[in-house]
Parts: C-alpha cells; sequence; structure tokens
C-alpha cells in the first residue's frame, strides 16, 4: 500500500459536515471535491492516500465529520507507442513534417484518448528520429487543434526545428487560416473578435471570455457567403485568421457573436433553424464545422517560406453544397 504522502504528492483538503456522516467516504469526499472524480476517489482511498487524523481511511469506510487530507499523486508521464496509422502527408523533411489531420483525431494521448492520435500515428511514420522532441508525452507536437476539427497541423523532427517552430507560433509570426460554417452570420461582415480566454468557471470542460484573468487572444474573421434570407442569414462561411492561438478561441469567439460553428456540440448555444439540422444531417457532420484550411510559416532550419492548403473535408464540403442550395 503506498504510503500517505510523498514529496511530489499534492496534499487537497476537505471538511466533511456533519450531515455528511454516515455516507460512503468516496462518495461524501467526490461531492465536496468535483476535481476529482469518485473513481480517482476509490484508486487513492485504496492506495492508502486519503487520511483523517494522520490515519489512512479505510476504502469502504463511513465518512465522518472532520477535516481530510487527500495525498494525489503527480500523473505519470506518457509514453505513446507507435501506431501504423496511415496520414495524409502535405510535406516532409527531416527536420518538420506537415499533415492534414482528419477530424476525430486528438494530437496527442490524454485521458480517453490513449491511443488513435496524431502521436502515435507520427511514432511509426518517422521512427526514432521523433523520440523525445518536445518531451515524452507529445513529441514534435509544436501546436494544436481540436481533436474534432480537421486541417493542416505541422509536427518537428528535431531539436532545432521544436524551438524555431514554438519560436514562431509564440511571436504570432504564422499564417493561420481557418474556415468555419456558422450559424446565422457574425455581424459586421469582417471584423476582429478580442477578448481574454480562460476555463470557465462553471464548467471545466469549457473555455469563456473573462474580464479579468485569461490569455489575450485576437480573431480575425471575414463572411464569405452567406446561405438563406441575406437580412437574416440562416447560416455562413467564414474565414478566420488567427492572430493568437488559444485553446478553443475561434469556437468561443464566434460563439460570442452569437454566430457558433454548425454542430458544436460545446459552444453551440441553440439549435440551427430545422432546415440547417436537416443539411447537418444529411451531410453527415458530427462535429464542429471548422477546419485548419491554410498554414505558412517560414521553414525554421532551411529559411525557405512555406504555406500549405487543405481542401474542406467530405462532411463540411457536402454541408456547405446543402446550405447553398437556401
Amino acid at each position: 500500500m503506498a504510503s500517505e504522502a510523498d514529496e511530489e504528492s499534492e496534499v487537497l483538503t476537505a471538511e466533511v459536515p456533519a450531515e455528511l456522516a454516515g455516507e460512503r467516504i468516496d462518495k461524501a469526499l467526490a461531492g465536496l471535491m468535483p476535481m476529482l472524480s469518485r473513481a480517482r476517489l476509490q484508486a487513492l482511498l485504496a492506495e492508502g492516500r486519503v487520511s483523517r487524523d494522520g490515519e489512512a481511511v479505510d476504502a469502504k469506510a463511513k465518512a465522518r465529520a472532520g477535516t481530510y487530507a487527500i495525498a494525489v499523486p503527480p500523473p505519470e508521464p506518457a509514453e505513446p507507442q507507435a501506431e501504423a496509422i496511415p496520414l495524409t502527408v502535405l510535406y516532409e523533411d527531416a527536420h518538420l513534417i506537415v499533415v492534414d489531420k482528419p477530424a476525430g483525431m486528438a494530437m496527442h494521448p490524454a485521458v480517453g484518448s490513449e491511443r488513435g492520435t496524431l502521436v502515435n500515428a507520427l511514432l511509426a511514420h518517422c521512427g526514432d528520429s521523433l523520440s523525445g522532441i518536445g518531451g515524452v508525452a507529445r513529441p514534435g507536437i509544436v501546436h494544436r487543434i481540436d481533436k474534432e476539427t480537421s486541417g493542416v497541423v505541422v509536427a518537428a523532427k528535431t531539436d532545432a526545428a521544436h524551438q524555431g517552430l514554438s519560436a514562431l507560433f509564440a511571436a504570432h509570426d504564422i499564417d493561420r487560416l481557418y474556415v468555419a460554417l456558422t450559424r446565422g452570420a457574425p455581424y459586421p461582415v469582417h471584423g476582429t473578435i478580442e477578448g481574454a480566454i480562460a476555463r470557465s468557471t462553471h464548467d471545466r470542460k469549457k473555455m469563456a471570455l473573462v474580464k479579468s484573468g485569461g490569455r489575450h487572444a485576437v480573431t480575425h474573421y471575414s463572411v464569405e457567403k452567406m446561405f438563406g434570407p441575406q437580412e437574416k442569414p440562416l447560416a455562413a462561411r467564414v474565414a478566420c485568421r488567427l492572430e493568437t492561438g488559444r485553446t478553443h478561441q475561434i469556437r468561443v469567439h464566434l460563439a460570442s457573436k452569437g454566430t457558433p460553428c454548425l454542430g458544436d456540440p460545446t459552444y453551440g448555444s441553440g439549435p440551427p433553424a430545422e432546415t440547417v439540422r436537416e443539411a447537418i444531417r444529411a451531410a453527415g457532420l458530427k462535429r464542429q464545422a471548422l477546419h485548419a484550411a491554410v498554414l505558412g510559416f517560414r521553414h525554421p532550419v532551411t529559411g525557405e517560406q512555406l504555406r500549405f492548403e487543405s481542401p474542406l473535408p467530405a462532411d463540411m464540403a457536402k454541408l456547405e453544397a446543402l446550405l447553398a442550395r437556401f
């Protein structure tokens, strides 16, 4: 059984009130500590990492009023395994690789997506050249796009490329253009959305615009097409150029205009018109309609100017064709 705590553990405390006394300890603590799932607490109890008055608590014990200490160990670094997953390679040399990532593929292993990720595929494709570049858990990864967002991404194969690409992204010296199909059309038809983004205090799986704190985020957008009545469009095709690259940035910014990406399960905030819903079903779109269409940058080692484009994938292309009939 593990010791109560070790030097690297984060020790959390929870005050169990008298009204929770008698409940199963894992259930009581789960209600008090939303950052830890009940399953995670059960595992910590089984490892002897939950204590009261310095004594380890039995996993099947009933809760008692008082202060409990939970020693949470740091996550073990992931060691992703190579998987022979086909990749659409747009460019590759000794230093980097540019891939057209399909929707549904996570960038790197994480809880819930341990296999089938871009990292797993790159380890098989690139072999030892990728090993350790950028860290064990995310070798080669310089930037990310969401699992259900498709499009162009670049990964590093050498330390020099990783450092150079990271510097380009940090300086916002990258050309990144996304195409979104939105509910309605943002107004005005050309503009810039600015607003700091941080994790939502109401839902830890979501990001949100915040008035203080957070990270500054800038998205330049342009409505390329509107579908339906021009005075009140049902949907639109919107080009979004990133000045910064924050988690869920485009999805949060477009939603803040009242025009979220079609099919977005997180930031959709209300259904589109029935005709648009029918088009989404007919197109087989089961994700947010967002595609990383362009990625341009100066090669960090050779200095060559590179630019890559990816056409809309089948689900978004079909949806756009159906919307064009309105």
